[in-house]
């Protein structure tokens, strides 16, 4: 089953595009969205030393229903929105596939890593075409490791950087926000990635690993 990952540049007209294109240095990262007929809803985690005026533009753009602070510390917010234009949802949801979350958007551009098959890869790109969302494929590849394999390539990625740096050690070798800090995400989407790849790995276990036989009953053996 072929792993993707695409970078997808936004068209000026949609608001992510053209909002984070207006503040270059803003960290936007989509942690949670859905989309019907008519909108899309979404949950965004923003950084930037201008949040307040990324907030104010968002809140006054033409394309965006509603927007929630659902969150605040520092120079980073939580944002609930609505929009009429969800592009990238559309596109997705035309084609079959589910984005996986979180993915990031930085000076219009987001950043998808998808696993599928090749059927609706094929058709995304049909779909992509049609939204006027041009994209590169930056990888490409086989996976061979599927059914064993219970992360996505991001999860994994994260997962081994923490092992290596002595996250799951004990006593820890580094803390969340050292290791947030390390691959260059905010530590709650660090904290969120872990938390769901955990998650992944220990219901994957739990399924697939024989149960250790009782002690009581080893002994009467």
């Amino acid at each position: 089953m072929p792993e993707a990952r695409l970078t997808l540049s936004i068209p000026e007209h949609v608001w992510i595009g053209e909002i984070s294109r207006r503040y270059p240095e803003a960290e936007v990262t989509i942690v949670a969205a859905v989309t019907d007929d008519d909108a899309g809803v979404g949950v965004a985690e923003i950084t930037s030393d201008d949040l307040l005026a990324v907030v104010e533009d968002m809140t006054d753009h033409d394309t965006l229903e509603s927007v929630e602070l659902l969150e605040h510390h520092g120079n980073t917010a939580m944002v609930q929105f609505r929009t009429g234009e969800p592009m990238l949802l559309f596109a997705a949801r035309g084609s079959g596939l589910p984005v996986e979350m979180p993915f990031d958007i930085h000076d219009g551009d987001a950043t998808w890593e998808i696993t599928t098959t090749r059927e609706t890869l094929s058709e995304l790109v049909t779909k992509l075409d049609a939204f006027g969302i041009s994209f590169e494929v930056e990888e490409l590849r086989e996976r061979v490791d599927a059914p064993e394999s219970p992360l996505t390539e991001r999860q994994w990625r994260l997962v081994s950087e923490a092992v290596e740096r002595g996250y799951y050690d004990t006593p820890r070798g580094t803390t969340l926000t050292e290791l947030a800090d390390a691959v260059g995400i905010a530590k709650s989407t660090c904290s969120e990635t872990l938390h769901r790849a955990e998650e992944r790995i220990v219901k994957h276990f739990v399924e697939t690993a024989t149960r250790p036989r009782d002690l009581a009953a080893t002994l009467e053996d």
